[in-house]
C-alpha cells in the first residue's frame, strides 16, 4: 500500500526527479504499484520512461499492459508504436481501448491499416476510440 501510493504521489507532484524512482517501481513484486508508477511515468511524460515502459507491453498483467500504453501515449515518444500494435488485438476490450487511444496520440501512420479492423470490434468503446485515432491520423 505504502509503495502504491508513493508511486502514485510521484506523478501528482510533477517533479521530475520522481522519474527514475517510478522507473525502479515498474519492476516492483506488485502488479498494482507498477501499473500506478506506469500512470504517474505518463503524467509526468519524461521520454527515459519509454524504453521501460515498452518493456510492460509485454506484461501477463493486463493492467500493466494498460498502464504501459496509457503512459505511452501521454509520453509521444513513436518508438512505441511497435510496441502497442500487438495490443489492439488483446482478448480485453479495455486494453484495446487504450492501445487505439495511445497510437491516435502517437500519430503515427504506421498504425493506420492495424486500427481499421478495430471499426467492427464487438465492444463500442473500441469501435469509437479507434475512429477517433484514424480521424486523428487524418483518415476520414
Amino acid at each position: 500500500l505504502e509503495r502504491r501510493k508513493s508511486a502514485e504521489a510521484l506523478g501528482e507532484i510533477g517533479d521530475e526527479r520522481g522519474v527514475l524512482p517510478l522507473i525502479d517501481a515498474l519492476n516492483d513484486s506488485s502488479t498494482t504499484v507498477q501499473y500506478v508508477a506506469a500512470k504517474s511515468l505518463g503524467m509526468l511524460a519524461d521520454k527515459r520512461a519509454v524504453d521501460p515502459l515498452i518493456s510492460l507491453t509485454k506484461s501477463e498483467d493486463k493492467w500493466v499492459r494498460l498502464g504501459a500504453a496509457h503512459a505511452l501515449g501521454l509520453i509521444g515518444d513513436k518508438k512505441a508504436v511497435d510496441a502497442i500494435l500487438p495490443l489492439l488485438t488483446d482478448t480485453h476490450h479495455d486494453l484495446r481501448v487504450h492501445a487505439a487511444w495511445a497510437l491516435g496520440k502517437l500519430m503515427d501512420a504506421r498504425a493506420i491499416e492495424s486500427l481499421k479492423p478495430l471499426l467492427n470490434d464487438p465492444k463500442e468503446d473500441v469501435r469509437t476510440e479507434a475512429k477517433a485515432a484514424l480521424v486523428m491520423l487524418g483518415v476520414k
